[in-house]
């Protein structure tokens, strides 16, 4: 599985959008920077996928995720591919049994195909809209991220270089 986390708040980049010609589209953007992060595991073989939202990127939440993941798939021995973030390596994380870690190499954020499931949950869930509240972020968050099917995960994260190492 590839693991990886994204922050989502009510700060928003306007996205293209459609008007009538001549109009010049009107597009809220808000700039309060206080994020709720999405951490999120992915398998592009069979597409299954496991996320949580948590308040902080950090070795505290990132154990929560690596527990909460190994109690999901107890029967299963998780290779978790991760970039090198900080708490990835950190003292203070506590690796489950049933998962090991492997770091992928420095700058190569293109190597992790989870990067692309952001850019779809930002596509379909945070564009050009104004959230008052983190809990209305949160809201969305986990609407979108439940509208997220299989078929979708396997058809984003599909790479020959994965699938013809399989």
């Amino acid at each position: 599985m590839f693991e990886d986390k994204a922050g989502f708040g009510p700060i928003n980049k306007p996205r293209y959008c459609w008007c009538r010609k001549g109009v010049r589209p009107s597009v809220p953007c808000h700039h309060i920077r206080e994020y709720r992060y999405a951490y999120g595991a992915v398998e592009p073989l069979t597409g299954e996928h496991f996320f949580l939202v948590l308040p902080y990127c950090n070795s505290k939440c990132m154990n929560v995720f690596l527990h909460e993941l190994a109690a999901y798939y107890p029967d299963d021995y998780i290779l978790l591919v991760a970039d090198g973030a900080t708490w990835h390596k950190s003292k203070e994380l506590k690796i489950p049994s049933n998962i090991e870690l492997f770091p992928l190499p420095p700058y190569t954020p293109e190597m992790n195909p989870i990067n692309q499931i952001w850019a779809w949950l930002r596509l379909h869930g945070f564009r050009n809209e104004i959230f008052h509240t983190l809990d209305k972020v949160v809201d969305r968050l986990c609407e979108v991220i439940c509208s997220l099917f299989v078929d979708t995960v396997i058809s984003i994260t599909h790479r020959k270089w994965i699938m013809s190492n399989a």
